[in-house]
This record gives C-alpha cells, structure tokens and sequence, in this order.
C-alpha cells in the first residue's frame, strides 16, 4: 500500500516521501521548520494533486 512517510532529516528539518506499494520512494518534499507546515503540504497535495495535469517539457531527439 503506498503512504506519506513523515521524518526528520540531519538539518532537523521535518520532510516527506511518498512511497509505492512495493516500498520504493517515489517522491520527497522539501524541508519545513515545522511538522504541521509538512503535514498541510501532504493534505494540499491530496486534495489537490487528482486533476494536476502532466506538462512534458522534454524534447524529442532526432
């Protein structure tokens, strides 16, 4: 089952990861001072992030 892992880093910073079912991280956050600053980006993105569109700016070679 994927998840939001929660944790501190060696600065102190409090981050997050999103990790797959197979229990590979598949993204990390950046640092937040505060626990409840990390916790509200983890809700934004749940509430937010179903509809987000995928922009590729990668350009074929030829």
């Amino acid at each position: 089952m994927h998840k939001f892992e929660v944790y501190k880093d060696k600065k102190g910073e409090f981050r997050f990861r999103f990790v797959a079912s197979n229990g590979e991280p598949m993204f990390a956050s950046e640092g937040y001072e505060a626990k409840a600053s990390a916790l509200k980006a983890i809700e934004s993105i749940k509430k937010n992030a179903p509809e987000a569109p995928v922009v590729d700016t990668t350009t074929a070679v030829a």
